[in-house]
């Protein structure tokens, strides 16, 4: 199957943008949807590209030395769009859109009109870009102060979440001086996921964004309610693939409590009537976590295939902290739907390459593949 993993990076390189109006040299094309009210619009966002070099930097020693250049390519044309998407005033966050000036909702009509549509940096783009960069140790504590600058109970307190996770002092997924605290589980998981591989010492609020991973999965209000776990990954298979990503990883203490309920949770729902692309993501979790699972038969896929698969959303109602709005905000009318072939693409090559590893490695995948 080498040859499907060389097929599948070819195909990631054939969409990255040459250049355009719209869409720089080395950013993978975006969209933002929203199919109840007919809204679709390309987005420049660096977050598609951020990840999916992430995901094509950790399978990259895998792939044999044609693939091993390409991904090099695609990786370093990505990287170079850094730095338009860093924080305004040069501080070493970043955002999801560019910044300078702000390009919120970019390519649409209304809402990059209005400032209170533009939204501050993020962790979740910070960690992955963190991730796919060289980082100095000064860096990464500067960061990591950062971080627990904007946690909760620093400036205010979490009111959108359940009461016994308000006292937490977990990150928070936003940066930004009178931004709101949120709690996302998916976000959390990339942002441990980098704090781990900077090898700093943790602290309380490591430990208690620990917590909160390990409670949505212990409790199952990740199964019954992912959108009060995750308002920008709000489906179980979204958790699952980022959470056990990091438990792979980094076998963090705090959470192999819940790793065989993850992994049962995860064969009952993968042997359920789920999408092609749930298959990928949930079979992908199972083999990390080192579970033979069935083949999917990535070979047969389209970009067809990825139709109605969605990644990663915003709530457009979830910054407003009033009960009834916040009910609301659960709604499909009010989410914005992102979506990227190429990415889905990097998930079918991720999904190849763990494969091919499982089947070939036995016993000795797990060390292998960390």
């Amino acid at each position: 199957m080498k040859q499907l993993l060389h097929r599948f990076i070819e195909q990631i390189e054939s969409l990255q943008s040459k250049g355009n109006e719209i869409f720089p040299a080395g950013i993978f094309p975006a969209e933002r949807v929203n199919p109840i009210i007919g809204y679709r619009r390309p987005d420049t966002t660096i977050f598609f590209s951020a990840i999916s070099c992430f995901t094509l930097k950790s399978i990259r020693s895998y792939a044999d030395d044609d693939t091993k250049a390409r991904i090099d390519r695609i990786c370093e044309s990505i990287i170079a769009n850094y730095p338009d998407f860093r924080n305004k005033d040069d501080l070493k966050t970043y955002n999801f859109w560019k910044t300078k000036p702000s390009r919120h909702f970019p390519n649409g009509r209304i809402f990059h009109r209005y400032e209170h549509f533009r939204i501050p940096d993020d962790v979740d783009d910070t960690a992955f870009i963190y991730l796919t960069t060289e980082r100095s140790t000064a860096e990464l504590i500067w960061l990591k102060e950062k971080l627990g600058m904007h946690s909760n109970g620093a400036k205010q307190w979490i009111r959108n979440t359940y009461p016994e996770y308000r006292q937490l002092k977990a990150y928070s997924t936003w940066f930004g001086k009178n931004m709101y605290v949120e709690f996302d589980v998916c976000v959390l998981s990339n942002l441990m996921y980098c704090l781990l591989d900077s090898q700093l010492p943790l602290n309380q609020h490591d430990d208690d964004s620990f917590e909160y991973i390990r409670s949505v999965i212990a409790t199952d209000r990740y199964l019954r309610v992912p959108f009060r776990c995750a308002h920008q990954y709000p489906r179980t298979p979204l958790v699952i693939y980022h959470v056990a990503r990091l438990i792979a990883r980094f076998s963090p203490p705090a959470l192999q409590p819940v790793r065989e309920k993850l992994i049962l949770d995860t064969q009952k729902l993968l042997s359920s009537g789920i999408s092609d692309m749930d298959k990928v993501i949930l079979s992908t979790s199972l083999i990390r976590l080192g579970v033979k699972t069935v083949r999917v038969p990535v070979e047969n896929f389209t970009s067809k295939t990825f139709d109605g698969f969605v990644f990663f959303i915003a709530g457009l109602l979830t910054a407003y902290e009033h009960p009834l709005l916040y009910k609301l905000s659960a709604l499909p009318i009010f989410h914005m739907h992102w979506i990227c072939e190429a990415h889905c693409w990097t998930l079918l090559a991720e999904y190849e390459t763990l494969w091919n590893l499982s089947e070939n490695g036995g016993s000795d995948f797990k060390t292998k593949y960390d």
